[in-house]
């Protein structure tokens, strides 16, 4: 909807053949230094303004493609590189405070389940909300992903594929994370038999009280303001992904494992996105080697008169 309704404005009173690459890298310009986010107000990010240009060559090429048109302009059109952000994401000691905090008696079990299941699986937010029952192969301990949960004004909370079809994947998870799941399903049983006919069937992991899928936001709305009551840190849901994936690259993870984990389409989107964190981890394993194959240094060092003499 965003993409149509910048789209739409900037280009909708104008005829295609008169539209120009100058006029659509105009627009691109425009986008990546004003353009903000309808409902935070935050800038785009560059992925956003590339996803709206996009948009307006699928239309270019689609009336090409129908004789309308010889030529798509978006072809000689490019996205400004911006600097790269670094992402905002908690250290594992801010996570092992958060988990402690989670473990209180005043968190709700579903929201605990949530937030603990988010950095050990780095789902997506719409991936998690998507989950049902008979995703889980309990015998195995095995979670599929298969589809989102996700949110629009006109259409309200409905069920969408995955993000890709590499994102529909299957991962495998320790004991305690399935026992936390089975608590979570023996507990929205025992809220099923208690509502009766009130409750609402889904098969979600991720349920309101009557058993309606839970609203995406709910849980960012939560975490934000549990945060602020605990007096942490805050980090957004999708910085839990990050910090799944920067753990795998510490322990030594290759990037085509990481990029399966994550439910990458391709390995260079794993490598674009991470690329500074492999990068720091290569340069920890070369140092790690480096001081290991000091045989010279070493062999001086034992030579030393001095180091004889003490």
């Amino acid at each position: 909807v965003q993409l149509s309704k910048r789209a739409y404005a900037a280009f909708g009173h104008l005829r295609l053949d008169k539209i120009t690459t100058r006029d659509v890298q105009k627009f691109v310009n425009d986008l990546f230094v004003n353009g903000k986010n309808f409902q935070t107000g935050k800038p785009l990010s560059r992925k956003t303004v590339v996803h709206h240009l996009s948009f307006i060559s699928d239309v270019f090429s689609y009336a090409v493609k129908m004789g309308m048109l010889v030529d798509n302009p978006c072809r000689r059109v490019s996205v400004p590189k911006g600097e790269p952000v670094e992402k905002n994401i908690y250290t594992i000691e801010e996570i092992t405070k958060l988990f402690g905090l989670l473990d209180g008696d005043d968190v709700p079990l579903k929201y605990r389940v949530f937030f603990k299941l988010a950095v050990y699986s780095g789902f997506r937010r719409g991936e998690l909300l998507g989950l049902e029952w008979k995703d889980i192969d309990w015998d195995n301990n095995i979670i599929k992903v298969r589809r989102t949960s996700n949110y629009t004004k006109e259409r309200g909370i409905y069920t969408d594929t995955t993000k890709t079809r590499k994102s529909q994947r299957c991962q495998k998870f320790p004991q305690y994370v399935m026992d936390m799941l089975k608590e979570l399903k023996e507990e929205q049983d025992k809220q099923r038999e208690i509502l009766g006919d009130k409750w609402v069937e889904s098969d979600r992991l991720f349920v309101k009280w009557c058993g309606k899928p839970m609203n995406n936001q709910t849980p960012y709305g939560w975490l934000k303001e549990f945060c602020e009551k605990k007096e942490m840190r805050f980090c957004d849901i999708h910085s839990l992904r990050h910090l799944h994936c920067s753990m795998l690259i510490n322990a030594g993870v290759d990037v085509v494992a990481v990029s399966g984990d994550l439910g990458h389409s391709c390995i260079s989107t794993t490598l674009n996105q991470y690329s500074h964190m492999f990068q720091e981890a290569q340069a920890r394993a070369s140092t790690a080697i480096a001081e290991a194959l000091r045989f010279d240094d070493k062999s001086k060092s034992d030579d030393d008169p001095a180091k004889k003499s003490a």
